[in-house]
């Protein structure tokens, strides 16, 4: 009698994989054949895979194409008026009742409005050409671990090239075109508004340069008053020193009296974003540290500080009388009066800029000179003048 039996295969010898080739050999293939050696050395079961244009140059297929590009379009012709208006539209400050106040009060919204509509014209025109152009493809492919060697770079390489083909983007020029037109005038835009912080050269000038001078600065060995903010521009409220109560604070502004009749001069004295000062008036009895070649910047219990942080640049608008402290609210820094603006808490490092003042002979006060330091937020090049 004569038996036989059936042996099963060895597990995982029923679809054994093919060699793999050496880099070499891979060198030598063309794009197709590393495509699809790339789907077998991964895995990759391709389920389905259906182009969206069988048919090359149907009138649907061309009416796709001008969707896409039309996003493109959009996208350049946004990103060409998001360019042009921040470079030409009108940004400095013009009050509610100015001329101009309108066109100044739409800079914001549209340089803003056109450089995101701009990216989102370039992310729709990217998504459509997916949904419209990319073939239907399920796949399926088995999970593998650690690095890849270099014939799968050079595989994978190759899919990436095979499913542009597949996509036809290289017949497509009006979409090459606008996308490419899009992406250009929106990186000049991008690369414009970057540089443009640094084409004006904040230390031109020498010692007269912004950075370095204020509107407390004497011209002409004129007097600069000191002067209080009524909520009228054209009024001129000069201060004395009977003006204020012991351990009290108010906000001063410099004022000229070639500047009386003047009202650009008298409005830009009170908006200058380094002309605000804190006039402080401390109590009877304080114990004051002078710093060294400040000791005459006050005029008895008066000190005038600097209103802007060396931190940020926030205003410092609060002063606490019983603990001579002046802090700013944005970022917590306190300052000492008693102490030449010293800071002892926060993230601020530099004293706040003392303002030297005396009383003249008609009973007002007044600045001696500018700021010996530069006025606001601490940063790489700086310098004091003893």
């Amino acid at each position: 009698m004569t038996t036989s039996s059936q042996h099963p295969p060895a597990l995982g010898t029923e679809n054994p994989q093919p060699p793999v080739p050496t880099a070499a050999e891979v060198e030598d293939m063309s794009v197709e054949q590393r495509a699809r050696l790339a789907g077998t050395l991964d895995d990759v079961d391709v389920v389905h895979n259906q182009r969206k244009w069988p048919l090359a140059g149907t009138r649907a297929e061309k009416r796709a194409e001008r969707a896409v590009a039309l996003w493109f379009v959009i996208s350049a012709l946004t990103g060409l008026a998001f360019l042009l208006a921040f470079v030409l539209w009108p940004y400095e400050y013009k009050a509610p009742s100015e001329e101009g106040y309108l066109l100044y009060a739409l800079y914001t919204p549209v340089v803003g409005g056109m450089f995101g509509l701009s990216v989102f014209a370039l992310g729709i025109g990217v998504i459509a050409y997916i949904k419209k152009f990319f073939p239907d493809e399920v796949s399926v492919q088995q999970r593998h671990d650690g690095a890849s060697d270099q014939v799968a770079r050079l595989t994978v390489t190759a899919q990436l090239m095979k499913a542009g083909q597949d996509t036809g983007i290289a017949r497509r020029k009006l979409i090459i075109r606008s996308a490419g037109g899009a992406a250009g005038i929106l990186g000049l835009g991008l690369g414009v508004a970057a540089v443009a912080p640094l084409v004006r050269n904040p230390w031109k000038g020498g010692d007269e340069a912004a950075l370095w001078v204020t509107g407390w600065r004497p011209v002409n060995g004129e007097t600069v008053y000191l002067r209080r903010d009524t909520g009228d521009p054209h009024e001129v409220s000069l201060v004395r020193p009977e003006d204020q109560a012991p351990g009290s604070m108010e906000t001063v502004f410099p004022f000229r009296e070639s500047d009386r009749d003047d009202e650009e001069a008298l409005i830009h004295a009170l908006r200058a974003s380094d002309a605000p000062v804190m006039l402080i008036r401390l109590r009877p009895g304080q114990q004051v540290v002078e710093r060294e070649g400040q000791e005459d910047f006050n005029y008895g219990d008066y000190y005038a500080y600097s209103k802007i942080c060396t931190h940020l640049g926030c205003p410092t608008s609060l002063y606490e009388a019983q603990t001579n402290r002046i802090l700013c609210p944005c970022h917590q820094t306190q300052f000492l009066a008693t102490e030449y603006g010293r800071p002892i808490f926060g993230p601020g490092t530099r004293p706040l800029p003392q303002l030297p003042i005396t009383v003249n002979d008609e009973g007002y006060l007044v600045a001696t000179s500018d700021f010996r330091e530069a006025v606001g937020p601490a940063f790489w090049e700086r310098r004091y003048n003893p």
